[in-house]
């Protein structure tokens, strides 16, 4: 037997490859298909089915470019969603590939199609392996808002009901993979490790040592923002998702000129830390780090935006092409590439913004208004500097729309990285008075400084961000 987990950097997003006598079973596939297809080659494995969990909410499924590329059958369940795979399993039914029987099982909750797979060895009764999409994580189960927030305490008791009566009764040797990991935005608190049994998780998993009322109450209050991209990625995974069909190589390097000419027909991203952004950038710009590009990317462009980059090294391309296209951000139209050097030496126009330091904020408080834009269990669970406002990032604009900014403000989140996206965006609409507080509350902390816990007063912006659009169940009969 051949197995392998493939991760799917700055998504948290798992890939399985299993193969059993040279025959491949390829799990829950991202849009640019290479890597599983060179992994199989060079193991010697044909890759004939192509297995789905559920449609995914924060990548584009690589299901049909596999079935196009190679031919390989899709499998999945019987639900509508469903509907262009080749094989669909009911609740219980099994399927023998070579040396795997496979029983289909139906978990609902985290989306209403989910399905889990739990994997038998030839001859064996006892559960080898369970995949369970994004319905049970590491630590953690997964999100019960997604198909409609209002019945997000319901779906937590039909997601508690399905886990402990279909899944945790597979045994406690049964290994569990799931389709992400820590750093999702499909779960909440997930583990920092890939590794685990349901014996493990039996013993501190909440979805098995929570009562069903405490379940229900914590998925309650999790709140985790719905990104605006999860209605695209929905739409272009009803047919099993669109294969990518250029390259990074299809974006174009620019000189200053023609950068600063081209870019403003769309939108341009710094892919640079914070610190670098605030030394110097592009007037208008908006601050991502690169490793941030593959859940802010999709808050600030559309499907048919066109993208230009700031990147700190030529390998930074290849890295932010496939980050933005795995969430359908497909017109990524040119980049400048090298540290900002070329723009500056040219003598184009420069903007900068305000950083500060957890020690120089303390000495000056009273002068400053603290924005505070990290989550909102962030802001309440964990602590925040007393008096300060929240708005979580991705909803800021609608914020600052309600509540204009009318005196200097610092703006922090955990380290500085969603600071500085909210301190380009505040920039962009025409503040300036605005600082990222660098270390934000991770070092405010560290240096036991003040904090403070109360509920945040602004969280009906996740209402606003969360709601869920009508077109997708009724674009399938």
């Amino acid at each position: 037997m051949f197995f392998q987990r493939i991760k799917t950097p700055g998504l948290a997003h798992n890939a399985y490859l299993l193969g059993s006598n040279a025959v491949g079973i390829l799990i829950d596939p991202r849009r640019d298909i290479e890597e599983y297809l060179e992994l199989a080659a060079k193991n010697g494995i044909a890759i004939k089915y192509v297995l789905e969990t559920h449609r995914q909410e924060d990548f584009i499924l690589g299901s049909a470019a596999v079935k196009e590329a190679i031919g390989a059958k899709i499998i999945g369940g019987h639900h509508k969603f469903f509907h262009y795979c080749d094989i669909k399993l009911k609740d219980g039914e099994t399927l023998e590939i070579e040396d795997f029987t496979i029983k289909a099982l139906h978990t609902p909750g985290h989306t209403p199609e989910s399905m889990s797979y739990a994997f038998y060895m030839k001859g064996k009764e006892d559960c080898w392996a369970v995949f369970t999409g994004d319905a049970l994580f590491i630590g953690e189960a997964g999100r019960t808002d997604l198909p409609d927030k209002d019945k997000t305490g319901e779906n937590a008791g039909l997601l508690y009901d399905v886990l402990n009566s279909k899944i945790l009764p597979l045994g406690p040797q049964t290994l569990l993979y799931p389709a992400h990991g820590s750093g999702s935005v499909c779960g909440g608190n997930i583990a920092e490790y890939d590794e685990s049994t349901l014996g493990l998780e039996a013993t501190f998993n909440p979805a098995f040592t929570l009562s069903r009322e405490e379940f229900i109450e914590a998925k309650l209050h999790e709140r985790i923002p719905r990104p605006p991209y999860f209605t695209l990625m929905e739409e272009l995974n009803l047919n099993g998702g669109v294969a990518l069909k250029k390259n990074y190589h299809s974006v174009r390097i620019l000189r200053p000129q023609e950068f600063a000419e081209e870019s403003k027909n769309g939108i341009i991203i710094d892919t640079r830390l914070p610190e670098a952004f605030a030394g110097g950038h592009i007037p208008g710009s908006y601050s991502i780090w690169l490793e941030g590009l593959p859940v802010f990317g999709g808050y600030i462009a559309e499907k048919n935006t066109k993208i230009y980059l700031v990147l700190e090294r030529p390998e930074d391309i290849e890295k932010a092409y496939l980050y933005l296209t795995r969430i359908g951000m497909d017109r990524i139209v040119g980049a400048i590439i090298g540290n900002f050097e070329k723009w500056r030496n040219a003598g184009l126009p420069i903007e900068m913004s305000g950083t500060t330091s957890p020690v120089i904020l303390k000495e000056k408080l009273a002068f400053y208004q603290i924005l505070d834009v990290r989550e909102v269990t962030e802001y309440e669970d964990e602590g925040h500097i007393p008096g300060a406002l929240h708005s979580f990032v991705g909803s800021l604009g609608e914020y600052s729309e309600k509540h204009p900014i009318t005196r200097s403000t610092v703006v922090t989140c955990s380290v500085g990285h969603r600071a500085s996206l909210a301190v380009s965006i505040l920039l962009k609409q025409g503040y300036k008075n605005v600082s990222n507080l660098l270390g934000g509350m991770t070092a405010w902390q560290k240096l036991k400084l003040p904090t403070s816990k109360k509920e945040s007063e602004h969280s009906f912006f996740y209402e606003n961000i969360n709601s869920k659009p009508e077109f997708i169940e009724n674009q399938i009969q």
